[in-house]
């Protein structure tokens, strides 16, 4: 089959590779149908996530119909069209007794991202993510096995196309899960640093839940322009405002935000300084976006982050964080659990996740979606691949 394969930083290609068997009695394997390229991918792409292999396939958010399944597997059969969930999770273990999907215990044979584990366990295993969370094939490639296919793989009804249905896979959850970890109600003002997809569903998620202001922070004029006409947003571009905490403070009677939601994540732009000592392997990660989240919300407000860090952030202003008051809640997604929700809000017309996709292009063209979205060319949002 064809596959998307790491090669090094910022080399990936599309090459034959073998075609996935099934491997233990609860996998199934799927005839990928569309799959996209995610954010966090970009991470990757960079070099920029250790203990990733040549040739180890990628991609994390895909869907597609199933064309055999294990003998142990009870609900799903071969025809069924389904949307695969990016975290494995085994359904049976203490924390998935809980609907913590992403802190699975018993799929992932790697270790995580987490520098100071003292013999923790492992968070989940994911696809197409490095052999920290378990070397896992990814779906961007004509087919892919899915293990544990008991818990996750979610059958999606035919009047819906896959580019309505794709982004439960990641993208739309995390949004969610991220907007309700930010405690969003009716009337609530909210502040989302990234315009990037995992921010646009955040706001779209903020709007379905009655926020009444959001203000979404970016510097791409072309991302802040299509979240104003989308979903209502208050543009802030951080290319022309100098301090775009100290503007939203300026916009709340200067008070600050109810919440504010993370989704740039670790490789966000910081200082010269900042990003020397990341190259130095002194800073683990990028802590601007942060510091901006603290700045700009409300004492006991709440800080959300689903966007993706490791290791150390040295400019964490603690103090300031423990002066207002705030909490913080973050992490990996548990889409096991959002899934069902947000199929329905799909199905119902009040979510339309495809609005986001600029490019469609079929799976050999992959090296260079990856170029696009990378460099931020032709405007671009969110690519899907089609095998």
């Amino acid at each position: 089959m064809r596959a998307l394969t790491y090669h090094g930083s910022k080399d990936v290609r599309v090459d034959t590779v073998p075609d996935p068997t099934l491997a233990a009695q609860d996998d199934l394997i799927l005839r990928v149908t569309a799959t996209a390229i995610c954010g966090s991918d970009l991470h990757l792409y960079r070099g920029k996530i250790p203990d990733l292999h040549t040739g180890d396939v990628l991609g994390h958010e895909f869907m597609g119909v199933v064309e055999e399944v294990g003998s142990g597997v009870t609900d799903l059969r071969p025809g069924d069209r389904v949307v695969v969930p990016f975290v494995i999770a085994c359904g049976e273990c203490f924390h998935c007794k809980l609907a913590e999907h992403a802190a699975c215990e018993s799929t992932n044979t790697g270790k995580g991202a987490a520098v100071n584990q003292k013999g923790i366990r492992p968070p989940a295993a994911l696809f197409g993510y490095s052999h920290l969370y378990g070397g896992v094939s990814g779906g961007q490639a004509q087919y892919v096995r899915v293990p544990k296919a008991n818990v996750g793989p979610l059958r999606v009804p035919d009047a819906l196309p896959d580019e309505q249905v794709l982004f439960l896979s990641d993208i739309l959850p995390t949004g969610y899960q991220a907007t309700l970890n930010a405690g969003v109600k009716p009337g609530s003002t909210v502040a989302i640093f990234g315009a990037g997809p995992v921010g646009l569903m955040a706001a779209a998620c903020c709007r379905l839940l009655g926020a009444e202001t959001i203000f979404m922070v970016d510097h791409l004029a072309y991302r802040l322009a299509f979240a104003a006409q989308t979903y209502g947003v208050t543009p802030v571009d951080f290319s022309q405002i100098e301090d775009s905490a100290q503007y939203i403070i300026t916009q709340t009677n200067g008070r600050g935000v109810d919440a504010s939601i993370e989704a740039v994540g670790f490789e966000a732009e910081g200082s010269a300084l900042e990003s020397a000592l990341t190259t130095l392997k002194v800073e683990g990660s990028s802590g601007a976006a942060i510091r901006q989240c603290i700045a700009a919300t409300r004492r006991c407000g709440t800080v959300s982050i689903p966007g993706v860090y490791a290791g150390y952030v040295h400019g964490f202003l603690l103090g300031d964080a423990f002066d207002k008051g705030l909490t913080f809640k973050m992490g990996q997604t548990h889409v096991q659990g959002l899934m069902p929700e947000l199929l329905d809000y799909i199905g119902e017309g009040a979510l339309d996740p495809g609005v986001i996709i600029t490019h469609r292009l079929p799976l050999e063209e992959a090296a260079r979606g990856y170029e696009l979205f990378d460099r931020k060319e032709e405007d671009c949002r969110k690519v899907i691949l089609i095998p």
